[in-house]
């Protein structure tokens, strides 16, 4: 698929997408780019904003299967990954897949489960595939991951580990709607006369798996995988910072400049397309020190220095 016919069909859901979602299309631009990048996303933001309907909505548009898992404590990790079942009819034991046997699986305040339940979603969110009873069964292709979680409740819910969120591509916010906003949105419930709303499908999977395909000829110059990977070594020397970004995290800019480049229309990525996502690629992937867990600008300083404070290349 060429990148001309990747960026239209990418527009169009993301146009179709909006039908539901009013007032966010950078956000879905950045939600569209992770899913084209092979990345799972996640959203945190206060409750009633949407997320949930921005997951079920990307699943209808670009038909794919979607499911969805409430997150509680007394959540198991045979919830998630399902397990073998013994059948009296058959006289053995069958498998029952769970429903992370999915295309788009939405973890919904997923920082709710115990680390136990998280856990097991490590190994399908980074190699694919869910191990049970010794046996590796693939999962669906595409495999996304969008969770949510409430940053504003922190009672009866469990941090996510580090190794965890690591395996985020982009961590998002949605925010509130502006005040003309949220009287289009008001219109629009008035002028449809009921509160769902049936989306089409723009894409089917296969030509999803075409269109990130297509992603591997984008170009990418030399001297912008330098840029890189020097924004992503300067989170590491920080004196503010513990832990610094993972080499995940400069594949994580490299595949969501290329992604963003392919929706704008362009084979090539420019510097913009890496800053773009400064904030959602090193955000959850900075571990600052002890004295400034307390403070919540200090993680935003320490990206907007870093990007400041790195020289750009000139590309030709």
């Amino acid at each position: 698929m060429e990148i001309v016919k990747v960026s239209e069909l990418s527009r169009s859901v993301v146009a179709e997408v909006e039908r539901a979602v009013v007032g966010k299309r950078d956000l879905l631009e950045n939600i569209m780019a992770s899913m084209l990048a092979g990345g799972h996303v996640l959203l945190e933001d206060f409750p009633g904003l949407g997320k949930t309907l921005i997951a079920r909505s990307f699943a209808s548009v670009l038909g794919l299967d979607f499911k969805r898992i409430q997150f509680t404590p007394d959540l198991l990790p045979g919830d998630i990954t399902g397990g073998y079942v013994f059948n009296r009819t058959k006289n053995k034991f069958e498998l029952r897949k769970g429903p992370v046997f999915t295309n788009i699986l939405l973890a919904d305040e997923i920082n709710r489960a115990s680390p136990k339940t998280q856990s097991a979603l490590l190994e399908a969110m980074q190699e694919g595939q869910v191990t049970l009873e010794g046996e590796s069964i693939p999962l669906p292709d595409p495999f996304i991951v969008l969770a949510t979680q409430n940053p504003i409740e922190y009672e009866g819910t469990f941090p996510l580990p580090e190794a965890q969120l690591d395996r985020f591509m982009v961590k998002l916010t949605v925010g509130y709607p502006s005040a003309d906003e949220e009287m289009e949105i008001l219109k629009r419930r008035r002028q449809r006369k009921q509160d769902d709303l049936r989306l089409r499908a723009v894409t089917k999977p296969k030509q999803f798996t075409e269109m990130r395909a297509a992603l591997e000829e984008v170009h990418v110059d030399a001297d912008l995988e330098g840029y890189i990977s020097t924004l992503v070594h300067a989170t590491r020397t920080d004196r503010r910072v513990a832990v610094g970004a993972s080499p995940r995290g400069s594949l994580a800019f490299l595949k969501m400049a290329r992604a963003f480049a392919a929706i704008s229309g362009r084979s090539f990525i420019l510097p913009d397309d890496i800053k773009r996502f400064a904030a959602p690629v090193l955000s959850h992937r900075i571990l600052l020190q002890p004295e400034h867990w307390m403070s919540q600008q200090v993680n935003g300083d320490v990206i907007r220095d870093v990007v400041s404070q790195t020289p750009v290349p000139v590309i030709r």
